[in-house]
């Protein structure tokens, strides 16, 4: 049976985060082709490709810089095709001002940080990967930039008490944005905290009492693995 292909956009200074996401989508029998779009690295098409995941960044998504013009255009062009997307944090945000329009993401005032418990709408019962959370899901959130929940084209499947969309779906396309981070492991998370502990500080948190907290998040992790399903069975 040939391997399903992915691939998966970097969009962080460094390509790889520690959470090595790009080494587990192989880990679970997917065929990885890697681009750094931060450094302006992009395929030059997308056929062959059975699913698309699109990661986090330092920039905003309503930001005029190259790469992220480009990656609009790019996930515009995936939709059309009706290939599979996820993204995470930036990558949410860059899938809905691509899809649903650039005033679809703003900045807040205060950054939400730290593990939490995010209610779920009805939706996720017969959605293709949020089928598996419960009436909540807990997993670490960090984010200043924020994706509205107001929009026909979206389905709102969680949210929290500050941020009414955390995880939605593209109309009934298999697009899928998640502003928090369920794929950060209960063992990278303090490494995590350490390696960002400046900025982290100055968003809010209190590093050790998110380390005290860091756990496996496992319930929020099945939407990776839901998804990564979908990818290898079309």
């Amino acid at each position: 049976m040939t391997s399903k292909r992915l691939l998966y956009i970097g969009n962080g200074r460094k390509f790889q985060s520690l959470a090595r996401l790009d080494e587990r989508f192989e880990g679970w029998g997917l065929e990885v082709d890697r681009y750094h779009a931060f450094a302006g690295e992009f395929p030059e098409t997308l056929d062959g490709y059975d699913g698309i995941f699109l990661s986090g960044s330092p920039h905003g998504a309503y930001e005029d810089v190259p790469f992220i013009n480009r990656e609009h255009d790019l996930i515009r062009e995936a939709a059309e095709k009706e290939i599979p997307m996820l993204g995470i944090c930036f990558g949410s945000q860059i899938l809905a001002s691509a899809l649903c329009g650039r005033d679809q993401v703003f900045r807040r005032d205060f950054c939400e940080i730290g593990y939490k418990d995010l209610p779920t709408t009805e939706a996720v019962k017969t959605d293709r990967i949020a089928k598996d959370l419960g009436d909540s899901v807990n997993m670490f959130v960090w984010h200043n930039d924020e994706v509205r929940a107001a929009h026909p084209d979206m389905v709102i499947l969680a949210y929290s008490d500050i941020c009414p969309n955390h995880v939605w779906r593209f109309r009934d396309q298999s697009i899928w944005g998640i502003q928090g981070h369920p794929e950060v492991t209960a063992e990278q998370a303090p490494l995590w905290f350490e390696e960002n502990r400046e900025r982290m500080i100055l968003d809010g948190a209190v590093i050790e009492e998110l380390k005290a907290s860091a756990h496996e998040a496992a319930e929020s992790k099945t939407m990776i693995s839901n998804f990564v399903d979908l990818v290898k069975n079309g």
